[in-house]
């Protein structure tokens, strides 16, 4: 803990408040199911190590971890030493006896030596000696794909069930679970699955709360840039052709976990020292999210986002850019605001006050937290304002600003006369504040 005294200033400030922000998901975690995914090349790499200190930190705050790995590089080194030919169809390998003697050999050596990583204290860290049990069998039932198109799979097979009940005997007392890319039939045959199918299949009979895959690559790109978040509806529109064949099969897995109940996919690059960590303890993560829903919201105010408002809205009250509100004023307008919510932080908000019989409605209070601007949320906020007003029968809508007058005039506000405000407002009007006024035909 003495380290942090070697930290420059700045560092420590963004360490504090990293910490500080992080609280919210230290809390809603606990308890909670996570089912991470990764390919064999965490280990031929040897980057699983640094990712084992990330899974025991989440261990130690009681998040109940299912870790599933993968084996296909050790599989194809197994099967190029002993000079067997890689046979697949449909991009799925076909596994005859002899492979899946490599099979069992690769997968076995994969999941002792996890187990021996998870079972060593990390040195030089908080986890030293920290005491992680490890918990892997046969919970993974599993039948034959089978003939498809002729072609005869043999050891070949998918999912069939999940042995959950087992399962969370183990998350129960505090065990980490490990499931191997391996599954049993009740006729005693072992079958070669894929990581991604028996994830999918932890993930959808655990309930879990999330499911996670370490990818090669940052998560869904457009061709461009990384796309941070993407609902089920949004999918379907993707190429998924463009995409890279581990995010299309991790694409596929997560529309079906979604339709399934289990609430949050996430694709994060491997590649990236404690890239879980900023993905799960940031707001904005760093991989690719996807849910069934949006990951944001815009709806009207309820009564408990009013400490949420105070908090986005005081700093420019304190800078004399908005007048003032009380809690209590807050509270009792309410329902004129309109907010858009981000992972259960108000991210930015707006208020909407009707003058019905002159048709017409005053904008205030329209603000956006720092971390989340030049993203156009404000332009977004202001459209769905300006259609609610619509709907309403609002023909005009006016401001009153003392410091972003360019920006309303941008949206093709233009500058009136106090004395065509409607009468009500006109009497509230502050002439000390000096603000000028607004308005935009709608």
């Amino acid at each position: 803990m003495r380290q942090i005294a070697l930290i420059d200033a700045n560092d420590k400030a963004n360490y504090v408040q990293w910490f500080r922000n992080s609280s919210p998901y230290i809390n809603a975690f606990r308890d909670r199911t996570f089912v991470i995914a990764f390919g064999g090349e965490m280990l031929a790499d040897a980057q699983f190590a640094p990712l084992v200190h990330d899974l025991a930190l989440l261990n130690s705050l009681g998040v109940r971890l299912v870790l599933v790995h993968g084996a296909r590089p050790q599989i194809e080194q197994r099967l190029n030493e002993q000079g067997i030919k890689l046979n697949y169809a449909n991009d799925i390998r076909i596994t005859d006896d002899e492979a899946l003697k490599c099979v069992k050999q690769a997968s076995g050596s994969v999941r002792v030596e996890i187990e021996a990583l998870l079972s060593m204290g990390v040195s030089n860290t908080p986890m030293d000696s920290a005491d992680i049990r490890v918990a892997s069998g046969n919970y993974v039932i599993a039948k034959p794909i089978g003939i498809l198109d002729g072609i005869d799979f043999q050891h070949t097979g998918e999912v069939r069930r999940i042995d959950d009940e087992a399962i969370h005997t183990h998350l129960d007392e505090g065990a980490i679970v490990l499931l191997s890319p391996l599954g049993y039939s009740p006729t005693g045959e072992i079958f070669n699955l894929t990581a991604e199918d028996v994830a999918t299949a932890a993930a959808i009979q655990l309930q879990a709360d999330k499911l996670i895959y370490l990818v090669d690559n940052d998560g869904v790109s457009d061709g461009q840039q990384l796309i941070r978040e993407l609902t089920l509806a949004e999918i379907e529109k993707l190429s998924l052709s463009e995409q890279a064949k581990d995010i299309q099969k991790c694409l596929h897995s997560a529309v079906q976990v979604c339709h399934s109940g289990v609430p949050r996919t996430h694709l994060i690059n491997r590649h990236i020292d404690g890239s879980i960590l900023l993905e799960l303890f940031t707001r904005d993560g760093l991989g690719t999210l996807i849910t069934a829903e949006s990951f944001e919201d815009t709806r009207q105010a309820a009564i408990d986002d009013v400490g949420g408002l105070l908090e986005l809205i005081e700093p420019l009250e304190d800078e004399g850019v908005l007048v003032r509100r009380s809690r209590e004023r807050l509270e009792m307008e309410i329902d004129h605001f309109t907010v858009v919510e981000r992972d259960g932080m108000i991210v930015a908000c707006a208020a909407l006050y009707p003058y019905v019989k002159e048709k017409m409605a005053e904008l205030a209070c329209l603000v956006v937290h720092p971390d989340y601007r030049k993203q156009n949320r404000a332009d977004m906020l202001f459209s769905y304002l300006e259609k609610q007003a619509k709907q309403d029968g609002i023909n005009s809508i006016f401001v009153l600003t003392t410091r972003t007058a360019h920006w309303f005039q941008e949206r093709g506000f233009n500058e009136i006369d106090i004395k065509k405000l409607p009468m009500e407002k006109q009497a509230l009007y502050n002439y000390q504040r000096n603000s000028k006024v607004f308005m935009k035909k709608i």
